[in-house]
């Protein structure tokens, strides 16, 4: 007599997928090319895959969003691990502008926009930026030393607010 009973196959549990990033909030606190331009991919990357987008700019990172030195952003060569120059060549004068340039050549090689236009192609894809209330009163800054995209001078507190239930990125 032949057995006809289907034998039960145990399957291996399948691990819980992590959930998909919904919102990010990304932190930009330094003032240097090399310190900007990531932040500044990461929020375009971001939006780019339908994350909901907030960018802080506190500290030095102010720089990415002022009217008058968002142009004018620089390598920082001194001190720079990853130029793999010695500390004392990147004071030499001419060195962070020749960096600089060649930084710039090699972002604008690849198509990646200069700081201000890459600022407002982010804003136009509807992400949030802000500056830091404390870096602004810090630095004696005014409203109108700012782009016009900027949504806001907010608080860290503020800022937490908007951030919770996302992922935070410090740059």
């Amino acid at each position: 007599m032949t057995d006809t009973s289907t034998a039960l196959v145990e399957t291996p549990e399948v691990a819980d997928t992590p959930a998909a990033i919904e919102k990010v909030s990304i932190i930009i606190s330094k003032g240097s090319l090399e310190e900007i331009y990531p932040g500044l991919i990461m929020a375009n990357g971001a939006r780019a895959e339908g994350i909901d987008v907030n960018v802080f700019f506190t500290f030095f990172g102010l720089d990415a969003v002022h009217k008058k030195r968002n142009e004018h952003i620089k390598v920082a060569t001194v001190g720079n691990p990853g130029l793999h120059i010695p500390t004392w060549a990147g004071g030499l004068p001419g060195v962070s502008a020749l960096m600089t340039k060649y930084m710039e050549h090699q972002i604008e090689g690849l198509d990646i926009p200069d700081i201000p236009e890459f600022v407002q192609m982010i804003s136009d894809t509807g992400a949030g930026l802000y500056g830091c209330l404390a870096s602004v009163d810090l630095f004696g800054l005014e409203r109108d030393d700012l782009i016009d995209e900027l949504d806001g001078i907010i608080t860290v507190g503020e800022f937490y607010e908007m951030a919770a239930g996302g992922q935070i990125i410090f740059t």
